[in-house]
């Protein structure tokens, strides 16, 4: 049983990134081999339309042709059982990283003759969101990514962390519309059940 988690947050060691850490714990806790990339420490770019994986009877057909950071990160999915996103929300979405790694890794899949889809394996997945805003102000994005991953493998499901803390020190930035003080207690009372949820969600991926 090997689990992948994909970072799509350019912070290491803050908000997006421990939450992912908590799941492949979990999943390790199910004996999985687990393993995080990072996104922002690759160098690719979105979909570039070239129609490759959908040329009839070529050889990067059902697959991304194009030879970059990301190729490597497909063939490690293609041979794992579970797949963990993580991204913050910019503006309404995840990442520009996260929504590149996803064009790339949901349209080589999909079979425009009929709908369905072109990977041969079984994969399990979930997504783990962080952001600034209150709880439940972004489940409509969370159905979305959820609807699209599941044309193409299995949705366990997703973990939103909310009303993040984004700086150790709110003093040091102009961050007046935020309440750093609130923001620290939540970051001591309610992100630890974050946490727990995020392994939680690694455990039920990497479960048989």
């Amino acid at each position: 049983m090997k689990i992948i988690a994909v970072n799509g947050s350019p912070r290491k060691n803050w908000n997006t990134d421990i939450l992912l850490h908590k799941a492949l714990e979990g999943a390790e806790s199910a004996s999985a081999q687990t393993e995080l990339i990072q996104l922002y420490d690759l160098d690719y770019k979105g979909c570039r339309s070239c129609m490759a994986c959908n040329l009839a009877g070529g050889k990067s057909y059902g697959r991304c042709a194009v030879n970059d950071g990301l190729k490597p990160v497909f063939e490690k999915i293609e041979k794992s059982d579970g797949l963990i996103l993580g991204s913050p929300i910019y503006w309404g979405d995840v990442s520009a990283m996260m929504r590149a790694f996803l064009e790339r890794l949901l349209f080589q899949y999909t079979n425009f003759d009929d709908g369905s889809s072109l990977f041969a394996g079984h994969l399990k997945t979930g997504f783990i969101y962080t952001m600034n805003a209150p709880a439940g102000y972004m489940n409509e994005l969370y159905k979305k990514y959820a609807d699209f991953l599941r044309m193409y493998f299995e949705y366990t499901g997703t973990v939103e962390c909310s009303e993040t803390l984004q700086v150790e020190d709110y003093a040091k930035y102009h961050l007046g519309f935020f309440d750093g003080e609130q923001r620290r207690h939540r970051r001591e009372t309610v992100f630890p059940e974050d946490c727990r949820k995020a392994f939680d969600l690694g455990k039920a991926i990497a479960g048989r």
